[in-house]
């Protein structure tokens, strides 16, 4: 018989079962802190679309390209159905160098003066807009449908009918601009275009209107 004067032990569990307890808890709570967890996901950052006629503003838009890493830009066409023109007395031309730019013009007026070549594949925007663009870059407003038709002369040249625009600039610096707008059979749009402080540009048109009456397909 059980003497009451002498209570029973405290029961204490064995070793092995105290471990497999220790063992569910650590498993319940990784189950839980797992049902806490989030998912990350990266959203790729928007790209610029290249800017027609200006490539440099692709570039402005767009994180620096990784070393080796192809263009997406357009390229120039081959020199086989390319545009071909006539030089004036003292003028030279030279490849452009650029990705968009077929070739640059060395003018023998002095001043400010740069006169180019470029081409881009299908539309490239349309007329309206890259004319509205070619003045909004010498400080005017732009154009709609009915202005562009009063500020175009259009000349008959080999290549098809070239459209010409001249543009002066408004303010104490006053820059110009002449270009010619040509669209191929090949879906090229070719640009040629002449900006510059006034005076010289002005000096150089008569040449300038030449070299875009003479355009011809190669």
């Amino acid at each position: 018989m059980p003497n009451p004067s002498n209570p029973s032990p405290s029961f204490k569990p064995a070793p092995l079962a105290t471990a497999f307890l220790a063992g569910l808890g650590l498993v319940a709570l990784g189950l839980g802190c797992r049902s806490e967890q989030v998912s990350h996901y990266r959203v790729p950052k928007e790209v610029a679309a290249p800017h027609p006629d200006h490539p440099g503003h692709a570039e402005e838009g767009n994180p620096p390209a990784a070393a080796n890493a192809p263009s997406e830009l357009p390229t120039p066409p081959s020199p086989k159905g390319a545009l071909k023109w006539s030089l004036p007395k003292g003028w030279s031309d030279s490849p452009g160098g650029g990705t968009m730019r077929f070739a640059t013009f060395k003018t023998p007026h002095a001043g400010k003066l740069e006169a180019t070549v470029v081409v881009l594949p299908g539309p490239a925007g349309g007329e309206l807009a890259n004319v509205n663009r070619w003045r909004g870059q010498i400080g005017l407003p732009g154009l709609d449908e009915a202005g562009l038709a009063k500020a175009r002369t259009a000349i008959k040249t080999k290549a098809g009918a070239l459209n010409v625009y001249d543009f002066t600039g408004e303010g104490p610096a006053k820059s110009r601009m002449v270009a010619g707008y040509i669209s191929t059979p090949d879906g090229n749009t070719w640009f040629l275009k002449m900006t510059g402080d006034a005076e010289p540009v002005g000096k150089a048109k008569p040449d300038f209107m030449t070299i875009l009456g003479s355009v011809r397909l190669d």
